[in-house]
Order: structure tokens, then C-alpha cells, then sequence
């Protein structure tokens, strides 16, 4: 299985540096790098990233990167969150615990330090804690999908091994080409979870079925070259079982078939409008 997993990350590591090759950081934004937000070292640093010259408090994303649950961090990251920033918001940028060397519940035990680290320093950076977003794409955005469980269902809440911050609440958030029938696949995330407690940490991800009322607004998007491009079909259902607000988009068509996360890339014309599709979302969940 290692050896499987480090050639996994050899061809992502591949594919996005080829992706991001001549991007630099805009002159419009304004970013602080590595800040400690956990006792775990490099896997525990964050970026943030604020536009230049905005006064006052903003709307702050925390994301909630892909991989697998076995690649990336948040230099794989900084582009597409710099230029989500460049729209106006405080974008929370951080690298968590990997798997298979660290099992669930690390990666949310990681993550919640983070949205912990937001409420913390509003003041310092300038978050508007009442307009608290979220994005996560593949992996992630199965783990956001789980988080936002996490924070608006008290019942599923008390059987979780994270518990969220006091007052904690998301505004909305943005689930991007991301995995959500966990309760359907019989292959979930085995690499994830500990072998000896699959059985009994296997439920604690399910996401369609923990779904409530109180489910934060939610922006879906895929691409018709998305290998999970059914997935957001499948949490739909729930949505409008429960009055939940939400979008769902696929970019491109038969000719134009973007690919599995396209959105990050920032060079792409139908990555960027993706993106502003969700940023245009996300306000109009602004209070």
C-alpha cells in the first residue's frame, strides 16, 4: 500500500507542478505564511490571505485541500487560494495530517484546529467570524461534507471524536468535485480509516444520511470529465428532503470535457468562472 501511495503523490506532485508552472503571487495580495495552528508541525501550518488594501473585517474561506487524504499541502494550494482572495475575501490556507501514516480522525481533528484558529484571531487578521465559509474539493470536500454534519447536527455531533468550537457556524459552503456516497461504497476510504476500527469509524463519515434541516447552504460543483461527476447528484436528493439551499453545476460539455478538480486551475477560463459561480454563492449567503 505505501509503495502505491508514494507513486500516487509522485504523479500529483507531476501534475499540479505542470499545472502551476509561471504562476507567482499577485501584487494585490497580501499573505502571511506558516503559522503554527497545532502542536504537529510542518502538517500544522497555515497561510492567510488577505486583498491589499482592504479595510476592516471580511469574509473569511477556510479550505479544505484534496488528495486522496494522502497528497497535498498548502503550497499544492496557494494559487487557487490567492486568487479566491483576490475577490474580496480572507482565505485560510492550511496543510493537515496525511494518511495512511496519520488514520481518522487526525485530518478532522486538523481541520477543526483551523476553523478553532479563525475564531481565535478575527481581530489579528481580520475574519468576519459571522461569514465563515468553506471549500473542499475531492477528498476535502468529502471532509467538508462531514464537517458541515459536524457543526449543524448535535445528534451526529455527540458521536463524533472532534467536537467543534463553541459558536462555530458555517455560512455556506463550496463542495467541489468531491466524493459524498459514503454510505453506498464498499471501498470507503481504506486508506483513511484504521483497519482494525473500519466497522466502527466507517459510519461516523457517512454524510447523505446525517443531513438535517440546518445543513449550511451548499454550492456543488463537477465537470462533464469529472470521474465523480454523479456524486453531487447523490447529496441533492437529501437537500431538497430537507429544504436545504443549494447549487449544482457541471462545467463543459461533450467537446470541452474539463477535468477532476479543474477549478484549481486558475490559468483555466472555466476553472476561474467556476470559482466566481461559488464566490457570487457564498455572498449571496452573507448576512
Amino acid at each position: 500500500m505505501m509503495f502505491e501511495v508514494n507513486e500516487f503523490r509522485a504523479m500529483c506532485t507531476k501534475a499540479d507542478t505542470e499545472r502551476d508552472l509561471g504562476l507567482s503571487p499577485p501584487e494585490d495580495i497580501e499573505y502571511f505564511d506558516d503559522i503554527s495552528y497545532g502542536p504537529h508541525g510542518e502538517w500544522n501550518l497555515l497561510d492567510v490571505y488577505r486583498p491589499k488594501n482592504a479595510a476592516g473585517k471580511l469574509p473569511v474561506i477556510v479550505s479544505f485541500h484534496g488528495g486522496a487524504w494522502v497528497y497535498g499541502t498548502k503550497l499544492t494550494y496557494r494559487w487557487y487560494c490567492m486568487f479566491l482572495a483576490q475577490h474580496g475575501f480572507a482565505v485560510v490556507n492550511p496543510s493537515y495530517r496525511l494518511a495512511p501514516e496519520n488514520r481518522f480522525p487526525a485530518q478532522f481533528e486538523d481541520i477543526n484546529r483551523v476553523f478553532g484558529f479563525v475564531l481565535e484571531n478575527a481581530e489579528k487578521y481580520g475574519f468576519d467570524t459571522d461569514n465563515i465559509f468553506g471549500v473542499g474539493d475531492s477528498a476535502g470536500g468529502m471532509g467538508l461534507a462531514v464537517y458541515a454534519n459536524l457543526v449543524s447536527n448535535p445528534e451526529y455531533a455527540s458521536r463524533f471524536p472532534v467536537k467543534p468550537p463553541e459558536g462555530m457556524k458555517l455560512r455556506a459552503v463550496g463542495l467541489n468535485c468531491g466524493f459524498f456516497s459514503t454510505e453506498t461504497d464498499d471501498q470507503l476510504n481504506e486508506v483513511l480509516l484504521p483497519a482494525d476500527r473500519l466497522a466502527e469509524d466507517r459510519p461516523l463519515l457517512f454524510i447523505k444520511s446525517n443531513i438535517t434541516e440546518s445543513y449550511p447552504p451548499c454550492f456543488m460543483l463537477t465537470s462533464t470529465g469529472d470521474f465523480l461527476t454523479a456524486e453531487p447528484g447523490y447529496l441533492a436528493t437529501a437537500f431538497e428532503e430537507k429544504g436545504v439551499r443549494y447549487e449544482s453545476r457541471i462545467y463543459g460539455d461533450e467537446q470541452d470535457r474539463p477535468p477532476h478538480v479543474f477549478h484549481c486551475d486558475i490559468k483555466s477560463g472555466i476553472g476561474r468562472q467556476a470559482n466566481e459561480d461559488e464566490l457570487a454563492f457564498f455572498r449571496s449567503c452573507m448576512v
